[in-house]
């Protein structure tokens, strides 16, 4: 009965991050749309914000209550989903050309952010030095506040930038619906809250039917919390891929997997030092070698066709089999 309840309680919790999300999203839109901001930097930005709000309310709630695996895997696994099968959903509706200036700055950076990420979490495989948990799991490292601070900077220099960018880019035609300032501001408080809500109820549900099930905080992170904090950006971003709107399906993606390593991570980590297990190692070293590979199949047509989308989507069934395998304990 307890399980049945706990399941209730986390699709309450993902139904009020998803509709939160949307409510966010559009309110956020409405006020950028007002200052004349192009789409594919509103999906950048504003968009990619408002559908990673759930990453956030649930990797900084699982960092305050000290579930350290779900904070981390949460953003590993959300970063694979988002890149990986929301790409290539996108790919198989409609083929999906990717912005220029994305291909140039964008997703070259969230590479490298990526990169930067697993640096930082592999301590000490580079000293040598062998950390356990207190259940005798190995560690590869810790993002501590000095690598919170490092992130949080490099995040608020990037949006700077981005921001910058826009304003000297403003154009006038973007089909953004208008909304009052009274409504826009309803829409963004409202939705913000219901967020918060919704992240106490995954994490604290998520991490009971985990133990129920004697399934690893990192499996539950990387599967059903990575999978329900994404559904926003995946009915977003599926959603301006049927309107054409490839510029802001493919920002909303790559902005939001930065935000999810720089703001998020650095944010969870600020408020608690996170240690990591040598298994988000190696889910971040995947989430790098699939970026590279995803980069190029954008680069060499200028577009993710549906035959990659195709091939893209049985990658990440083949690693949600392999960290399904690993979380299990059966490899």
């Amino acid at each position: 009965m307890t399980i049945i309840i706990q399941l209730v309680l986390l699709v309450i919790g993902f139904a009020a991050l998803v509709k939160g999300a949307d409510f966010f999203v559009e309110g956020s839109s409405a006020v950028a749309g007002k200052l004349k901001v192009p789409g594919v930097v509103i999906g950048l930005t504003i968009v990619a914000m408002g559908t990673s709000a759930p990453e956030l309310a649930v990797s900084v709630s699982a960092a305050i209550a000290g579930s350290n695996e779900i904070a981390i895997s949460n953003i590993i696994g959300s970063d694979i989903f988002n890149l990986v099968l929301i790409f290539a959903i996108c790919a198989v509706i409609t083929p999906v050309t990717v912005d220029r200036g994305i291909m140039k700055r964008d997703f070259p950076f969230s590479i490298i952010v990526s990169v930067i990420l697993a640096v930082m979490i592999a301590d000490y495989v580079f000293t040598g030095q062998k950390v356990f948990t207190a259940d005798g799991i190995l560690l590869s490292g810790t993002i501590g506040r000095l690598d919170a601070v490092i992130l949080i900077l490099l995040f608020i220099a990037y949006l700077a930038f981005t921001v910058l960018m826009a304003l000297r880019n403003k154009v006038e035609d973007e089909e953004i619906a208008e909304l009052p300032a009274w409504k826009c501001a309803v829409y963004i408080l409202g939705g913000a809250a219901a967020i918060i809500i919704g992240g106490q109820l995954v994490v604290n549900s998520a991490k009971t039917i985990a133990l129920a099930c004697h399934m690893t905080e990192t499996l539950v992170g990387l599967t059903i919390v990575a999978m329900g904090t994404s559904l926003p950006e995946l009915v977003t971003s599926v959603v301006a891929a049927k309107k054409g709107q490839n510029g802001m399906a493919a920002g909303n993606i790559i902005g939001s997997n930065i935000f999810n390593i720089l703001l998020i991570l650095g944010v969870s980590a600020f408020i608690h030092p996170i240690p990591v297990i040598t298994e988000s190692l190696y889910d971040t070293v995947i989430l790098i070698g699939l970026s590279i590979i995803i980069y190029i199949f954008a680069a060499t047509g200028d577009k993710i066709e549906r035959k990659e989308g195709i091939a893209m989507i049985g990658a990440y069934i083949l690693y949600m089999i392999y960290a399904v395998s690993r979380g299990m304990g059966w490899i």
